[in-house]
């Protein structure tokens, strides 16, 4: 050791002997410490700047992600580094050696999960807004599942710091499970609307942006979070439903409709004559054929009326668009009450007859 610094017989103070090292080799530790801490900073930041060029002049994804995920390295950790590094000049006792490497350890492990978390983000919202459009149900489980994937990853995090700083894993897993089936028993409702929740990624009933039905409840799905699911309502309002109700209920999915079946009814009155009535079937279908987006099913006379002889016809709008269909209708009622005019044909609306006899008046006995 003397041999090592014989330079620093020339300083006397400098073989001055502090925690077991000379101030001398304390020294050189800071040096190393510094220039470690240094080089590192400069590596990074030229990473940096050649990613930054290299994305600019790219139009794939994956660098894009190399660049957010060197962004995550945090300055305590390259510190960190460094003093592990100027500590190997050091002659440590065991236990504060043990220590160093621990905490060296310990902060590789925590800048890994911080790396991981920000590549995993990356990755999904990229793919998420490649995909948002083409297909929103595949976005929806992706959304769901990036939570799962954090959570596995800060979990292995965890468990392998702390074994490494002494803990008996395997037992702690162990006490974990015996106390997961208490916390599960305590909390039945939470964890139905959990897997409720993943059962609505997966099955994909709806998907964001879908129009739903729920009971006497209905509007677009914004949010299907883990608990709950939001629905902008039409007259505005923001509903909440909790997963497991939203299950449990019949739900009437409007965007999966690829055309809209229509059945409308008609009536006229009894005193239409036999001729104009076989008419009325050929008269419903032209006018219905003759609208856009339309196809005709049907048009028969179905029943007698209390009060009206009744039309029925089946069409289908080609449109799952609710305006769509309502302009198609009123389209058609127009058409109908022209047509119906011009044939002379009137529309029936309840009415009642009265019927009156004339009686002869009884005789009476005394008569």
């Amino acid at each position: 050791m003397d041999k090592y610094f014989e330079w620093t017989n020339q300083i006397p103070w400098l073989n001055y002997e502090l925690a077991g090292n000379f101030v001398s080799r304390w020294l050189v530790a800071a040096a190393v410490t510094l220039l470690v801490s240094l080089i590192l900073r400069i590596t990074i930041a030229l990473l940096n700047q050649r990613i930054q060029r290299f994305t600019s002049a790219t139009a794939t994804g994956w660098d894009d992600g190399i660049a957010e995920t060197l962004q995550a390295t945090k300055g305590w950790f390259l510190l960190l580094l460094a003093i592990y590094a100027g500590s190997l000049v050091l002659e440590l006792p065991v236990r504060v050696n043990e220590l160093v490497q621990t905490m060296a350890v310990l902060a590789l492990l925590l800048q890994a999960a911080l790396w991981g978390s920000r590549l995993l983000k990356f990755s999904i919202e990229h793919y998420m807004k490649s995909r948002r459009e083409t297909d929103p149900a595949l976005t929806t489980t992706i959304s769901a599942l990036s939570f799962v994937g954090t959570l596995i990853l800060w979990s292995v995090v965890l468990l392998l710091a702390l074994d490494n700083i002494g803990v008996d894993v395997t037992a702690l897993i162990a006490g974990l499970g015996v106390g997961g089936i208490a916390v599960a028993l305590a909390a039945q409702n939470i964890l139905g609307d959990l897997f409720a929740s993943l059962s609505i990624i997966l099955d994909k009933p709806f998907v964001l942006g879908d129009f739903i039905i729920v009971g006497d409840q209905m509007g677009t799905v914004e949010k299907v979070g883990l608990k709950t699911t939001r629905i902008q309502a039409l007259s505005g309002e923001q509903l909440i439903f909790a997963n497991t109700d939203l299950l449990q209920s019949r739900i009437r999915n409007f965007k999966r409709m690829q055309e809209r079946r229509v059945v409308f009814e008609v009536g006229v009155l009894y005193e239409t004559p036999q001729s104009r009535l076989k008419a009325i079937p050929q008269m419903i279908r032209e006018i219905i054929e003759s609208q856009e987006n339309t196809r005709f099913d049907r048009a028969h006379f179905s029943k007698f009326g209390d009060f009206s002889l009744n039309f029925e016809s089946v069409y289908y709008v080609l449109s799952a668009d609710y305006n769509v269909y309502m302009d198609v209708q009123q389209g058609i009622n127009l058409a109908l009450f022209e047509k119906f005019a011009e044939e002379d044909i009137e529309f029936a609306y309840p009415t009642q007859k009265l019927f009156l006899q004339r009686v002869a008046p009884k005789e009476l006995p005394y008569d």
